[in-house]
């Protein structure tokens, strides 16, 4: 059971991963790879396909997994270090939310300019 909770966490980490570079990523995002999603249902590959935010399922997938395995007792971690688990994983939705921001919505290029003029005039 642990092996086969360990395997799951890696690969669901690794598509959280592809997906986040992905949401940010200007560049082909067919060039970004991922392990293989042995494990994983056809049916829930194919819900987070058709979602708008994949990183956010991804994450709910993972928190549950974690959830799940330490009520099986497969995992057995103090509620700190847990909700540390926790708090890192939101952290992390939080700050590719934050690079979503700046990808969506471009520095105004007449304040670049006059950003430079003003570099170049001190």
């Amino acid at each position: 059971d642990v092996w086969k909770f360990e395997q799951t966490l890696v690969r669901l980490i690794s598509l959280l991963y592809c997906s986040a570079l992905t949401s940010v990523s200007s560049v082909d995002t067919s060039t970004f790879e991922h392990i293989e999603l042995e494990g994983i249902a056809l049916e829930s590959l194919e819900f987070m396909e058709q979602a708008n935010d994949r990183s956010e399922i991804l994450l709910q997938w993972i928190q549950r997994l974690i959830v799940e395995a330490t009520d099986a007792g497969i995992i057995c971690v103090g509620p700190p270090i847990l909700s540390r688990v926790y708090n890192q994983l939101g952290n992390g939705i939080v700050i590719l939310s934050n690079a979503r921001k700046i990808k969506d919505y471009p520095f105004p290029f007449p304040l670049a300019q006059m950003i430079t003029i003003m570099l170049v005039a001190h």
